[in-house]
């Protein structure tokens, strides 16, 4: 489907577009996504309809932008809140020709990487919703809809909003970046893990990371980590700590909520032992989902690292 072709054909009709190759129906979301009685209860809205001042994008991207719905994609969000962080990728994803404001015709389009190529994705911006709430992704700022109608162009590309429903961090992150992945495994950890950590964060990898599910899926431990769970890794560094230094990993939770409870989480007595210019540089205490862990704990609370750069 061309864009601009079909969004000119649109303005000059005076319609809105509707994409019927991805219909606002049943077979976008995918039959076993939901039961029976609630698939079909699900209503399509667009932006529109839901807010008298919708924007594709409001003071920048940023992961905080995203919270995830019912669906469980986080594998795909925790490589979209990387994305985030890394804006040399992200105008490739997602093309600046767009909005609410100019030459609005209910149509948007996203770039994903797909066998050595980048393919673009058109998609009209009816949004599922279910019972009055987001079925996908919904934005933390009710009236900002790129995490939202990135999300379906996503599906769009997967087949259905029920091919999202669980995944692997990875193939995101290439899909992402048309980069080179990388995994490591936190049982059995490179001895040098601190020092890829650090080098990746430097050479502005995009990196996830995930917790093993052995037995049901989404379940929150006490410690606040979540079991069977993606999540975004958004810095790395060593901090000067009491008399030594202390190599310490920031994680995001794609919940937008949702954080380890342990040592250097936010509220943890190791802060008061940091200069305050690093604390004030480092420690953003709120409930955003984002977190300081140790590398100890890392590697003890998680099963797997990923680190994706555009070379080997």
């Amino acid at each position: 489907q061309d864009f601009n072709h079909l969004r000119a054909l649109c303005l000059s009709q005076g319609l809105l577009f509707e994409d019927a190759t991805f219909p606002a129906h049943i077979s976008s979301l995918g039959p076993n996504l939901l039961p029976e009685d609630k698939l079909w209860r699900v209503q399509w809205k667009r932006p529109t309809e839901l807010q008298r001042n919708p924007f594709l994008i409001i003071d920048g991207v940023s992961r905080f932008d995203i919270m995830q719905g019912e669906l469980g994609d986080c594998w795909l969000l925790a490589a979209l809140g990387s994305l985030t962080l890394q804006k040399q990728f992200l105008e490739n994803v997602l093309p600046k020709d767009q909005g609410f404001q100019d030459n609005y015709a209910g149509i948007f389009h996203f770039r994903f990487w797909q066998y050595g190529d980048w393919v673009d994705v058109v998609i009209d911006d009816r949004l599922p919703f279910l019972n009055g709430r987001y079925l996908s992704v919904h934005p933390r700022t009710s009236n900002e809809f790129w995490p939202s109608l990135l999300e379906k162009a996503y599906a769009k590309l997967r087949g259905s909003y029920q091919n999202l429903h669980g995944g692997y961090l990875s193939d995101a992150l290439v899909d992402l970046t048309g980069g080179v992945q990388a995994q490591f495994s936190l049982k059995d950890p490179p001895s040098d893990l601190e020092e890829i950590l650090k080098a990746a964060a430097k050479s502005r990898c995009l990196m996830g990371c995930s917790t093993s599910s052995h037995a049901r899926r989404n379940i929150e431990l006490r410690n606040g980590i979540v079991q069977g769970h993606a999540y975004t890794v958004t810095g790395a560094v060593k901090i000067c700590y009491k008399n030594g230094w202390k190599h310490i990993i920031r994680i995001w939770n794609p919940w937008g909520h949702g954080e380890w409870k342990g040592p250097w989480s936010d509220d943890s007595p190791q802060w008061d032992h940091v200069e305050p210019q690093y604390r004030e540089a480092y420690l953003r205490n709120k409930d955003d989902g984002e977190f300081w862990m140790s590398c100890e704990d890392f590697q003890e609370h998680f099963s797997w690292l990923y680190v994706c750069n555009s070379t080997p």
